[in-house]
């Protein structure tokens, strides 16, 4: 079977073509791999790497402290909290801007398969290079050059095993994503029992691991993988053919999409915070021993992971019956509704950490439950639904740069976290995790007011009633 059969007569992997099996299951163990590292990285640096005798043997520290104090201290010597949340934030937006030359590499050069292979390459190395202090930037360097190469490509592949009007494209996607969030459940559970509970590298050994796995499972599935398209020069020109004109409507369009991008960034920094001070927060200050149960810090990205699929399920459950016997909101609706649950949600936090600095005790670990329970209500509300109103709304002729450009706001978004990480040890926890809240907030009632003006606009309604054009002579 060769790859030139991965068309619409393929069902031979529960009714889809088997390049899904390996696609899906390659990207659960990459992000096994990657969200696994992510759930010690900011605790290995504060108890460990970035202290006295361990920071003193990392290849090119010092170059990065320089770098790191002018970018997020301005200037000012950050102390341990806030170099380790300012690597935090550089090394997690990085990864959402190295994507773009991915894609180019892919298009232009090497073709999506042998791309998603060297990234696949690039990340097993740099999981492995993480088990030494000495190679820690290196390792980051590595990660973020190969998630570059690998994140969206294999998305792309996905894409491309179906003609157009295939209605099986949904379903595949939603098989994938199912494939991510196993990854992302079982990754931490993994690493940070090895890592937090025996030796930090056992953790990122386990890590690169995964990483080996998703490159096996890829290369075994390669022969049933859709065909590159034309690269180079031949790509360009086909591209150039195929151009569509822009009209004056949908360059405002753009406009406006472009700059809700920072708006989009503000909503999302209570949720990423989780990977970062959040961890450094609970690890100090709340009981992670509910019901006598002891629970390790990092396993919280875990316990978050299980209730953002849950509650994935349940929101697209609740608007279908809702849609039944009320009208549903639109996308920028949705995001309204996704970011005032998120703001509530951080807002558990806040009060959590107001009661217990009022009893001298340690904050209850149901407050974390409400944080979880609704910032992840919200956050599916908002993550999901705002790449399906960036891919509805964007203009045929720049709908792939439109999308591509949606992901600059978890580069800004996670930038925004590693800034703010660094004030947990300069403000009471309840005041740092306030300024999450009507961070989050503040998204929300932007987007209610560009509803408001420009709805129609986002929308693709006509700009006037079918009545008026037709009086006015124009077509509607």
């Amino acid at each position: 079977m060769t790859a030139v059969t991965s068309d619409a007569d393929d069902r031979s992997f529960m009714g889809h073509p088997k390049a899904l099996a390996f696609i899906s299951f390659t990207e659960a163990w990459e992000r096994f791999s990657y969200y696994g590292m992510m759930a010690l990285l900011a605790l290995y640096m504060s108890k460990q790497l970035l202290q006295p005798g361990h920071i003193e043997h990392v290849i090119g520290m010092d170059a990065a402290r320089w770098f790191l104090n002018h970018t997020y201290g301005h200037g000012a010597v950050l102390s341990v909290l806030g170099l380790g949340s300012a690597i935090y934030g550089f090394y997690s937006s990085t990864v959402y801007l190295t994507p773009i030359f991915g894609g180019l590499l892919a298009d232009y050069v090497l073709g999506r398969t042998r791309t998603v292979i060297l990234g696949a390459c690039l990340m097993a190395l740099g999981h492995f290079l993480m088990a030494f202090d000495q190679s820690f930037l290196m390792a980051l360097t590595c990660l973020m050059l190969g998630a570059g190469c690998l994140k969206g490509n294999l998305a792309t592949q996905v894409g491309s095993l179906y003609p157009a009007g295939d209605n099986r494209r949904a379903d595949a996607f939603q098989i994938y994503y199912l494939g991510i969030n196993g990854g992302v459940i079982f990754g931490p559970t993994v690493t940070v029992w090895l890592g937090q509970g025996i030796a930090w590298h056992y953790g990122f050994g386990a890590a690169g691991v995964g990483m080996l796995v998703s490159l096996v499972i890829y290369l075994s599935g390669r022969r049933f993988l859709p065909p590159d398209p034309p690269r180079g020069v031949k790509a360009r020109a086909m591209a150039k053919a195929a151009s569509i004109p822009m009209t004056a409507r949908e360059w405002q369009v753009v406009i406006l999409l472009v700059l809700l991008l920072p708006v989009l960034a503000l909503s999302i920094v209570g949720n990423n915070q989780i990977f970062n001070a959040y961890l450094l927060w609970a690890d100090k200050s709340v009981d992670l021993h509910p019901f006598g149960f002891n629970i390790l810090t990092g396993w919280l990205v875990s316990v978050d992971s299980v209730v953002s699929v849950a509650t994935l399920i349940l929101v697209v459950w609740l608007w279908r019956v809702w849609a039944k016997r009320f009208p549903e909101p639109d996308e920028m609706g949705k995001i309204v509704i996704g970011c005032a649950l998120g703001a509530l949600g951080v807002l558990c936090l806040v009060a959590g950490s107001t009661l217990a600095a009022a009893s001298g005790q340690k904050v209850s670990f149901g407050w974390l439950l409400g944080f979880h329970l609704l910032n992840d209500i919200g956050f599916a509300n908002v993550l999901p639904v705002g790449l399906a109103f960036y891919t509805r709304a964007a203009p045929r002729a720049m709908a792939g740069f439109v999308v591509g450009l949606y992901y600059l706001h978890l580069w800004a978004g996670n930038t925004m976290v590693g800034l703010l990480g660094g004030l947990l040890e300069t403000m009471p926890a309840a005041k740092f995790w306030l300024i999450h809240a009507i961070l989050v907030a503040s998204a929300g009632v932007v987007f209610f007011v560009v509803r408001l003006f420009f709805g129609r606009l986002l929308r693709g309604e006509p700009a006037q009633p079918d009545f008026v054009a037709a009086d006015a002579g124009e077509t509607p």
